[in-house]
């Protein structure tokens, strides 16, 4: 389940393209009763990406422990597993320009398959799993290509109107070349009748992106009699290239 071994190519370091918010959802999504208090009451300013958000941060596998990336297993008991449906998780971490983006640190958590979550404030009665922690992480290899195990997340109700329940999700984190390329985001899976009742799906008016958001399953890569595969692709912000004394516009 590891990814190949990063090699030692340098970075890019170039400014971020301009972010496209034409594919995000508004801030202010009265359907989605949260977002009336979180969302900014001034309006955006556009700044220059700054030397930090260019140049940092960097990862190197040994960040990671043995079992970061296999939730079946990182939080059970000695001999024992997670319980629900075992399946892979994959996909590339790209950037606008289609390209991999290697080194990426890619973070994942998730209800267990009864969609519980492992947290204090956790509000629904499912019941806890003892083998299952909810949360993994990994590095994607030097073509930006990821991996890990986990079982497929249950659905759960939430108070945002009286019977509004959320998918079979997947909360994702992803730190590519800079902190400009920060995304948190959320995986969903193929034929999940609740994908369009959602209401923080509906605050994406534009299907080709919520199509963007749900992973296929992938029958080439399953383990038979073990585990299922579904292919997620993650794109990131791409970078302009870097100003030469012939080509000072860059792109």
């Amino acid at each position: 389940m590891s990814a190949k071994r990063l090699s030692n190519t340098a970075p890019e370091t170039g400014a971020f393209f301009q972010r496209d918010l034409s594919i995000h959802p508004p801030a202010y999504a009265p359907g989605y009763k949260t977002s009336v208090l979180r969302s900014p009451r001034y309006a955006k300013l556009s700044l220059n990406n700054t030397l930090s958000e260019i140049t940092g941060p960097v990862f190197g596998h040994d960040m990671l422990g043995e079992l970061d990336n296999d939730m079946i297993h990182n939080f059970a008991g000695k001999g024992e597993s997670a319980i629900g449906q075992r399946i892979i998780v994959h996909g590339h971490v790209l950037d606008e320009r289609g390209k991999g983006v290697p080194g990426a640190l890619v973070e994942v958590w998730q209800a267990n398959a009864g969609g519980r979550y492992r947290h204090k404030n956790e509000g629904y009665l499912a019941p806890l799993d003892p083998n299952f922690g909810g949360c993994g992480r990994c590095i994607s290899d030097e073509n930006g290509y990821y991996v890990f195990r986990t079982i497929k997340p249950g659905a759960y109700p939430w108070p945002n109107n009286p019977n509004d329940w959320r998918p079979e999700h997947i909360h994702f984190s992803i730190f590519g070349s800079g902190f400009a390329q920060r995304l948190i985001t959320q995986m969903y899976f193929e034929g999940d009748p609740l994908i369009p009742l959602c209401p923080i799906l509906n605050t994406i008016s534009d299907k080709a992106a919520i199509d963007r958001l749900i992973a296929p399953m992938d029958m080439e890569n399953t383990i038979p009699m073990d585990a299922r595969a579904y292919k997620f692709d993650i794109v990131l912000r791409g970078r302009r290239s870097t100003m030469f004394e012939n080509r000072m516009e860059g792109n």
